[in-house]
């Protein structure tokens, strides 16, 4: 099966909003918003897959209420016998791919009944690329409700697909790497409540969530003790908290619902 080595086209500035989300804890929301609006996507899904034959879910956001288990399935042991496999495979290097168009007979019996026929998905495009050992394989998807895409539909998917895989690629690989005080950063930007706390408010709490004492809080933003303990008194008033632990257990749920992106 030959792939199709797409370049960079100017539809890459329609992707725009998914592009400067990357590294940022929001990008499943505004990836599928993105999709949706540019091509009619209902789902879509990341999987990494790896020379070794490891694979893993990284993203699943959308419209598939069951979208988390065919994650983990496909994970687990249906990566092996996607018949797109050989394909993502010979298409290695550093281009991104477009794959060949969704067609139920490429599948296996179970693979379908338990991909697409259960789940109600009727159609499906895909992108990836390569980086280093890593294949980053993102499937767009269209369920019964919706149909499946027009020609349209389809031709926009193609063009921009290129760009938003470099960019879920870019994404996952800063994830990857990102210090625990980058991670509580991106998190105290971009989900309420704690992005309704002042910048000095975040600033002292995320070094809460670090371990550091008052003191150690004062000594690195460079003010008084005073301030630091108002700063921590206005921020557990906003947040309708009064201890500590409380303050982890925001950050938790926020962690557990960043995660859980149906």
């Amino acid at each position: 099966m030959r792939i199709r080595e797409t370049p960079p086209t100017s539809a890459a500035g329609d992707v725009t909003p998914a592009v400067l989300a990357i590294g940022r804890a929001d990008l499943p929301n505004i990836l599928i918003d993105t999709l949706r609006r540019q091509a009619g996507v209902g789902h879509c899904m990341v999987f990494a897959l790896t020379r070794a034959g490891a694979a893993s879910c990284l993203l699943d956001v959308g419209n598939i209420p069951t979208g988390g288990d065919l994650g983990a399935a496909y994970a687990g042991q249906f990566h092996e016998s996607d018949p797109n496999r050989d394909a993502l495979f010979e298409g290695e290097g550093s281009a991104p791919i477009v794959l060949p168009s969704f067609a139920p007979r490429m599948y296996g019996a179970r693979y379908r009944k338990i991909f697409f026929n259960d789940s109600n998905i009727v159609d499906k495009c895909a992108t990836a690329i390569w980086v280093d050992d890593t294949c980053f394989y993102v499937n767009f998807y269209r369920i019964t409700t919706q149909g499946r895409f027009t020609d349209a539909q389809r031709a926009r998917l193609q063009a921009i697909a290129p760009a938003i895989g470099a960019s879920v690629a870019r994404h996952f690989q800063q994830a990857a790497t990102a210090t625990p005080d980058q991670d509580l950063a991106a998190l105290f930007a971009t989900r309420a409540p704690l992005s309704l706390l002042t910048a000095r408010e975040q600033d002292v709490c995320r070094r809460i969530l670090l371990g550091l004492s008052s003191e150690a809080i004062s000594q690195e933003l460079g003010i008084s003790l005073h301030s630091t303990l108002t700063y921590r008194k206005r921020a557990y008033e906003r947040l309708g908290i009064s201890a500590q632990n409380e303050l982890f257990g925001i950050v938790l749920r926020l962690l557990a619902g960043a995660r859980g992106l149906n």
